[in-house]
């Protein structure tokens, strides 16, 4: 299950909430004051690679 990011429309807390993906769109209790008037929030993600990472030579590559 994925986590998700929540607003609460009524005392302002931002929460993460781990919900199935078919719970995920229906309305989540907030962990603070317990309402369920919240609002599923855009959220980043990370994505983890198995490439290295780029270095920039010495002196910053610029000539």
């Amino acid at each position: 299950m994925p986590f998700y990011e929540y607003k609460c429309k009524d005392c302002g807390c931002n929460f993460e909430q781990l919900v199935s993906i078919s719970e995920a769109s229906k309305k989540q209790a907030c962990p603070h004051c317990g309402k369920k008037n919240t609002e599923k929030q855009l959220s980043v993600f990370a994505a983890k690679s198995s490439a290295t990472s780029f270095t920039a030579p010495a002196g910053g590559g610029f000539t």
